[in-house]
């Protein structure tokens, strides 16, 4: 049995140049982490005592005779694609799908690397990040960028560069105690709302070419909050108004990145002292994520009610395999598919 634990990521400035449509033409680049809420992923072969012979437990439970039968479309295809046979697969997450947080390619992230290991593989992060983003991207033709699975394979706080045909991952040496105020002043408020990110990411593919200007300055503003995370005597106060400048920027290059709910949402949080924020995520709905001075966390939190505030800390690891022991069944016929 193989259990597989890896984070959800939040990005701060880029979303959007991860996207092969922009990238390929004026190069990209994305600053995000990873933090502690994960997804867990269990896979083991299934015992040859049923009348099928792969089951899969997520928000429903499907048990198939034969792969092609299988709903899922990361499942279905990453068992085609590693020679996958006769498991039983399962996810848990700490936090909700479909919610801006990557939470899909963190689960194709944490189910690849349960099968390398299931085969007594071990895989770098760089190729899981590469096989993931192949597999949600080519094999299940799901619209969207890069960043998410390769956050999730590698972990902790990055500067994620995206040229025509690769990436680079570089972490950011921010020193230990403006990390840990960064971390403290970030608060994360859950909307209520749900959504398909291919979605909406398919109706920003189509309409980017309309914004390369705004996302050309998205990239700028990266630049800027790149050097105020690095220089101790700069003013991280700068960083989270900047994050205003980049939700500006970012809901206005696509026609269903927001909506009033949202926008009503987020003016709350800013009439009640948040220096700036963003959805995370394509858009639509999912998590809000606000910077606020100490002083105001608490005004904060109370205006945002009854919308749950989800505490977080920044996490290092990236997918991890946290679970690893060998099963054997001694049967004396095998089992017909």
């Amino acid at each position: 049995m193989i259990i597989t634990k890896t984070p959800f990521r939040m990005s701060f400035f880029g979303g959007g140049t991860d996207l092969p449509e922009f990238f390929r033409e004026n190069g990209g680049a994305v600053i995000s982490t990873t933090f502690d809420k994960y997804c867990y992923v269990t896979v083991r072969h299934l015992p040859p005592f049923f009348d099928y012979t792969t089951e899969i437990s997520y928000s429903m439970i499907e048990q198939v005779k034969a792969i092609d039968e299988i709903d899922h479309p990361a499942v279905r295809n990453a068992m085609k694609m590693l020679d996958m046979h006769e498991l039983r697969i399962s996810y848990d997450a700490d936090l909700p799908a479909r919610t801006g947080l990557g939470t899909s390619s963190s689960f194709s992230v944490g189910l690849l690397n349960a099968f390398y290991a299931l085969k007594g593989k071990t895989v770098g992060k760089q190729k899981l990040a590469e096989e993931a983003i192949y597999l949600e991207r080519t094999l299940c033709r799901e619209s969207g960028g890069w960043q998410d699975q390769i956050a999730a394979a590698y972990g902790g706080f990055n500067r994620i560069d995206f040229y025509a045909d690769r990436f680079q991952v570089t972490p950011l040496p921010i020193p230990a105690l403006r990390k840990t105020a960064l971390n403290h002043n970030l608060l994360l408020f859950f909307t209520d709302t749900k959504r398909i990110s291919s979605e909406i990411q398919e109706r920003t593919k189509s309409e980017i070419g309309l914004h390369t200007g705004d996302y050309r300055e998205m990239l700028s503003l990266l630049e800027t909050a790149q050097g105020i995370l690095l220089d101790n005597d700069a003013d991280l106060d700068d960083f989270g108004r900047l994050l205003g400048e980049e939700w500006k920027l970012k809901s206005g290059a696509g026609s269903n990145i927001t909506n009033s709910t949202i926008d009503e949402l987020y003016q709350r949080g800013i009439a009640a002292g948040a220096l700036g924020g963003k959805l995370l995520g394509a858009g639509g709905g999912g998590f809000l994520l606000f910077y606020v001075r100490p002083d105001e966390r608490e005004r904060l939190i109370r205006a945002m009610q009854p919308h749950l505030h989800v505490p977080f800390s920044f996490e290092e690891e990236g997918a991890t395999i946290i679970h690893n022991a060998p099963e054997f069944y001694e049967c004396d016929g095998r089992r017909e598919a």
